[in-house]
């Protein structure tokens, strides 16, 4: 027996293996959702499809809207830090990083599905309007950069210009070609500009 702890390779080890089995479980639930649709997905099933006991996957989840939003929470995680990625490696005066970055989310929204049955269930309820937030204060920070360089217009608040930004971009679910959506980026600059 361990005297006072357990062994720091011990704890790395358990902690990698509920890493492991969680993110098992919110890509098999996706992956199940996208193909069967919701109705037919049940704990049962992604704990067969995961390798993983019920009861396992009970500590884990108390049902599969709750993987859904793990796994919605941990998608929309991985495209902040993209963005924030985008913003960090740009180069050039602060309107160029802001379209950098808005071309990023203009082509994440193009590559999303759109009016599937998973989508609408994800991109519902507090966690979007938490979610929206957070990328509009995102995307404002970079407006006010750039406004203050006098690069963009001013007779507006980064905030209503972020929120002009996000709908103008919304519409790149839609778009036939990753062309399109380039030229529905300029376009928005385009708006934002003096």
């Amino acid at each position: 027996m361990y005297a006072d702890v357990v062994p720091k390779l011990w704890t790395e080890t358990i902690e990698e293996h509920r890493r492991a089995v969680h993110d098992a479980t919110l890509d098999t639930t996706a992956a199940l959702v996208a193909e069967h649709g919701l109705a037919s997905v049940t704990m049962s099933r992604i704990a067969a499809e995961t390798g993983i006991g019920r009861a396992t996957l009970y500590k884990y989840f108390p049902d599969v809207e709750a993987i859904l939003a793990a796994w919605h929470a941990r998608h929309v995680t991985r495209h902040m830090e993209h963005l924030a990625a985008v913003r960090d490696q740009s180069v050039g005066d602060p309107a160029q990083r802001l379209e950098a970055v808005l071309t990023a989310y203009a082509l994440i929204t193009y590559e999303r599905p759109q009016g599937t049955e998973l989508a609408s269930l994800v991109h519902r309820g507090p966690r979007m309007a938490e979610t929206e937030q957070q990328l509009l204060g995102f995307i404002g920070e970079l407006i006010a950069a750039a406004a203050q360089a006098g690069e963009l217009r001013g007779d507006a608040t980064p905030g209503e210009l972020a929120s002009y930004c996000l709908h103008a971009l919304g519409a790149a679910g839609g778009l036939p070609t990753e062309a399109a959506v380039r030229r529905l980026v300029a376009v928005t600059m385009t708006g934002l500009r003096k």
